[in-house]
């Protein structure tokens, strides 16, 4: 339905335009302890431009890091999204409300015996909608903060990031160290092989006592494929995480180097810091903004909307002509009532979405301190007893070679020693890979500068 309405009542409009229909943003709360379960109650401050994976001291790692940040798809793909929610803002406000074309032809006619005729026109059609209940200041809102949330959403990805390189660097470099313990048990276990088989033809040990040592042999033997296998698939991810071919990256780190291992830093701060620290859950906040002024903008499509538009025309003659037209939405109530209703549920989401990723990221950040703690406690239990297995192995060689042990005691002690090496290498895996995991996610280093 269109009306010509009379200046009074646009002056009447025009005062309605001065306020946004739809619900006010307000940040929202939420009640949190003043501490961690295992932890102290010592704020962070920001901690976003932390490099914190160079306090593992490992030159490759951060060479890996420097150039994944730069490279890695996913973090590209963040980058480009702000872009489109750039674009997405340039489409709201003044640009939204204002259309119009320009026009021009040009006719000719005539007919046999006839000189044709020619006729050209233009037009110029312009139109201005008055923004009256604030639905485009709602919109212009709802565009700023998804931009907000697309930007917070590259510390996301580059969290993600870190992540997965820094573990699999890490797992990578424990298979390294599972192969050599593998191969120097392997080798331990030939030299005892040849000594029980010199003992068998001197007449002193059994076959079965050969076979043993053959069976422990062969066994360790089968252990080196896998985790040759399990390295190479460790490399296959990083190649990926750098969107690079793994060849290179392979003859790289086939060079080999100690492992990884957490120096510094295992303080969390306070629960509270992860409100300002963690970009997912800022970028839940700007998504909760974002679905608050979807409100406003449905809220205004119930309204009747004002158009201010024209036309000049250049012809044989020009003329004009411009005025208002104001546009009721009658019949199209319960539908505009039904999304209106929907924003409001998306908003109500939103905010339980923003709720459950601040709770998340508390149990991210609890579990991760607990994990560490355990680990550097097994660290040291573990390195005890590889101590004590080494003494084991070394009185067993001794007392078999003079005869008072059995071989399947010297066998069992050199596996007992052969599995502790590996559960020390095991323990300093996990205590890196914990380590990282808590400064993951207390939202460290996601606001990288390169």
């Amino acid at each position: 339905m269109i009306l010509r309405i009379p200046a009074m009542t646009l002056f009447t409009l025009g005062l309605v335009g001065c306020t946004a229909v739809g619900p006010d943003y307000t940040a929202p709360g939420i009640a949190l302890s003043a501490a961690y379960a295992e932890g102290d109650a010592a704020p962070l401050g920001d901690v976003s431009q932390q490099l914190w994976w160079t306090d593992y001291q490992d030159q490759t790692l951060n060479a890996l890091v420097e150039r994944g940040l730069a490279q890695n798809l996913d973090i590209r793909t963040a980058v480009e999204r702000i872009s489109e929610a750039q674009a997405s803002l340039r489409t709201t406000g003044l640009p939204s409300q204002i259309n119009g074309s320009i026009g021009g032809d040009l006719t000719r006619s005539g007919a046999e015996g006839v000189s044709y005729s020619q006729s050209t026109s233009a037009s110029f059609n312009p139109s201005i909608m008055l923004d009256l209940f604030g639905g485009e200041r709602r919109a212009r809102e709802q565009a700023l903060a998804q931009l907000e949330s697309a930007g917070l959403d590259v510390g996301v990805a580059r969290l993600a990031f870190l992540s997965a390189l820094v573990s699999n660097y890490i797992d990578a470099r424990y298979f390294q160290e599972a192969l050599a313990i593998t191969r120097q048990s392997l080798s331990s276990r030939g030299e005892t092989l040849d000594l029980v088989q010199r003992q068998r033809s001197a007449g002193t040990v059994t076959d079965l006592d050969v076979a043993r040592a053959q069976a422990l042999y062969d066994e360790t033997r089968a252990n080196i494929p896998s985790l040759e296998s399990s390295f190479l698939a460790t490399v296959y991810a990083l190649a990926t995480l750098l969107a690079e071919p793994a060849q290179p990256l392979i003859a790289s780190l086939q060079r080999g180097a100690p492992q990884p291992r957490a120096r510094a830093r295992t303080n969390a701060g306070v629960p509270a810091d992860l409100l300002r620290n963690r970009p997912d859950i800022r970028a839940a906040e700007r998504d909760l903004a974002a679905a608050v002024a979807a409100i406003g903008v449905a809220e205004a499509e119930l309204y009747p909307a004002l158009t201010l538009s024209g036309t000049v025309t250049s012809a044989a003659t020009r003329s004009w002509n411009f005025g208002p037209a104001l546009s009721v939405p009658v019949l199209r109530q319960p539908a505009l009532r039904g999304n209106r209703d929907q924003a409001i549920s998306r908003a109500r989401q939103a905010e339980l979405a923003w709720r459950a990723s601040v709770l998340g990221a508390v149990e991210e950040v609890q579990a991760a301190q607990t994990a560490y703690s355990r680990s550097a406690a097994s660290l040291s239990a573990t390195r005890d007893a590889l101590r004590s297995y080494e003494r084991v192995v070394e009185l067993s060689r001794a007392t078999y070679q003079g005869g008072t042990t059995t071989v399947l005691d010297l066998l069992d002690s050199e596996r007992s020693r052969g599995s502790a090496q590996l559960s020390l290498a095991q323990t300093v895996r996990d205590l890196a890979n914990t380590w990282g995991r808590l400064q993951i996610a207390a939202g460290r280093g996601w606001n990288y500068r390169n």
